[in-house]
């Protein structure tokens, strides 16, 4: 048997916590997305005067990095260079930046979606967060 590494509740409260002071700290009215490794929401958090839409947008975004083990950049980067056909990957809804995976060890523990503001400022948001547990 393996043991494998799983997030728990204080990790959400840090993760969000720092993501949610990165966004403030630039007055980016954002939404927070946390999943697990796969794919299973975990936290959301809609920032003041984030935009409705961007609470579907993040989760999604967060379940295909956690899925996929890779920033959710790299599959909006296969479609704008061109390779249509990969819209039709079953399970993959957030195909934007601002999806970052949780690793530890080469293991996936989840992932951090946001969304709300420009795809990399997302993307910033969502680093600061994992950080916050010193990965």
């Amino acid at each position: 048997m393996k043991t494998r590494l799983t997030l728990e509740l204080a990790d959400l409260k840090a993760i969000a916590a720092a993501a949610e002071a990165e966004a403030l700290k630039h007055q980016w009215a954002v939404t927070i997305a946390i999943v697990d490794d796969g794919g299973h929401l975990l936290w959301l958090q809609r920032l003041d005067g984030a935009p409705p839409v961007s609470a579907h947008i993040a989760p999604a975004k967060a379940h295909t990095a956690a899925l996929g083990r890779r920033e959710s950049r790299v599959y909006e980067e296969i479609i704008n260079g061109g390779r249509y056909s990969f819209l039709s990957a079953p399970d993959l809804r957030g195909m934007l930046e601002g999806g970052v995976p949780i690793l530890k060890d080469g293991q996936c523990l989840g992932a951090v979606g946001v969304s709300g503001v420009k795809s990399s400022e997302d993307a910033q948001i969502a680093r600061a967060g994992i950080a916050a547990i010193g990965l």
